[in-house]
Protein backbone atom coordinates (compact mmCIF):
# COMPACT_ATOMS: atom_id res chain seq x y z
CA UNK A 1 0.00 0.00 0.00
CA UNK A 2 1.11 3.27 -1.14
CA UNK A 3 1.60 6.31 0.69
CA UNK A 4 -0.49 9.41 0.75
CA UNK A 5 2.83 11.07 0.09
CA UNK A 6 4.06 8.19 -2.58
CA UNK A 7 0.65 9.00 -4.38
CA UNK A 8 1.47 12.62 -4.72
CA UNK A 9 5.13 11.57 -6.03
CA UNK A 10 3.39 9.64 -9.03
CA UNK A 11 0.83 11.83 -9.99
CA UNK A 12 3.57 14.67 -10.03
CA UNK A 13 5.64 12.09 -12.29
CA UNK A 14 3.17 11.34 -14.42
CA UNK A 15 2.12 14.76 -15.29
CA UNK A 16 6.07 15.70 -15.75
CA UNK A 17 5.94 13.08 -18.58
CA UNK A 18 3.34 15.40 -20.49
CA UNK A 19 6.37 17.45 -20.99
CA UNK A 20 9.65 15.43 -20.91
CA UNK A 21 10.67 13.48 -24.49
CA UNK A 22 9.87 9.85 -24.62
CA UNK A 23 12.35 7.04 -25.93
CA UNK A 24 11.30 8.43 -29.41
CA UNK A 25 12.32 11.87 -28.88
CA UNK A 26 8.87 13.71 -28.58
CA UNK A 27 6.95 15.91 -26.00
CA UNK A 28 3.60 14.31 -25.50
CA UNK A 29 2.42 17.92 -24.86
CA UNK A 30 3.39 18.91 -28.70
CA UNK A 31 1.42 15.69 -30.10
CA UNK A 32 1.43 15.94 -33.74
CA UNK A 33 2.79 19.47 -34.10
CA UNK A 34 5.54 18.43 -35.96
CA UNK A 35 7.05 22.68 -35.80
CA UNK A 36 7.48 22.27 -32.28
CA UNK A 37 8.26 18.61 -32.11
CA UNK A 38 11.96 18.71 -34.51
CA UNK A 39 12.46 22.16 -35.46
CA UNK A 40 15.56 23.28 -32.98
CA UNK A 41 14.26 27.21 -32.42
CA UNK A 42 11.04 25.62 -30.91
CA UNK A 43 11.23 21.91 -29.99
CA UNK A 44 12.72 22.85 -26.61
CA UNK A 45 10.14 26.01 -24.96
CA UNK A 46 7.21 24.52 -23.41
CA UNK A 47 4.00 25.52 -24.11
CA UNK A 48 1.29 25.41 -21.26
CA UNK A 49 -2.25 25.04 -22.20
CA UNK A 50 -5.53 24.87 -20.64
CA UNK A 51 -5.91 21.36 -20.56
CA UNK A 52 -4.30 18.02 -21.95
CA UNK A 53 -5.54 15.01 -24.40
CA UNK A 54 -6.30 12.08 -21.70
CA UNK A 55 -4.92 9.52 -23.70
CA UNK A 56 -1.80 11.26 -25.45
CA UNK A 57 -1.00 13.87 -23.17
CA UNK A 58 -1.45 16.66 -26.33
CA UNK A 59 -1.97 19.83 -24.85
CA UNK A 60 -4.94 21.69 -26.13
CA UNK A 61 -7.18 24.87 -24.94
CA UNK A 62 -5.00 28.06 -24.79
CA UNK A 63 -1.56 28.20 -24.19
CA UNK A 64 -1.02 31.75 -22.80
CA UNK A 65 -3.38 31.21 -20.24
CA UNK A 66 -0.91 28.84 -18.01
CA UNK A 67 -2.44 29.42 -14.49
CA UNK A 68 -1.93 25.65 -13.03
CA UNK A 69 0.33 24.50 -15.65
CA UNK A 70 2.71 26.89 -14.63
CA UNK A 71 3.51 24.84 -11.66
CA UNK A 72 4.74 22.24 -13.54
CA UNK A 73 7.98 24.34 -12.76
CA UNK A 74 7.41 23.65 -8.94
CA UNK A 75 6.62 20.33 -9.58
CA UNK A 76 10.13 19.61 -11.49
CA UNK A 77 11.64 21.36 -7.90
CA UNK A 78 10.08 19.42 -5.79
CA UNK A 79 11.15 16.22 -7.30
CA UNK A 80 14.23 16.49 -7.85
CA UNK A 81 15.21 18.03 -4.67
CA UNK A 82 13.96 15.09 -2.80
CA UNK A 83 15.81 12.10 -1.64
CA UNK A 84 14.38 9.46 -3.62
CA UNK A 85 13.80 11.18 -6.54
CA UNK A 86 16.76 9.02 -7.88
CA UNK A 87 15.37 8.12 -11.65
CA UNK A 88 13.24 10.89 -11.95
CA UNK A 89 15.96 13.07 -10.89
CA UNK A 90 18.04 11.66 -13.34
CA UNK A 91 15.78 12.05 -16.16
CA UNK A 92 15.31 15.72 -15.74
CA UNK A 93 18.64 16.17 -15.40
CA UNK A 94 19.99 14.75 -18.20
CA UNK A 95 16.71 15.39 -20.39
CA UNK A 96 17.10 18.58 -23.15
CA UNK A 97 17.00 21.95 -21.71
CA UNK A 98 13.35 23.32 -21.28
CA UNK A 99 12.57 26.90 -21.72
CA UNK A 100 10.24 28.54 -18.99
Amino acid sequence: MLTLEEIADELCRRLLKIFLRGPDGRRPVFGGYEKFQTDPHFKDYILFHEYFHGDNGRGCGASHQTGWTGLIENLITQLTEQPSAGAMRSELVTADPVHM
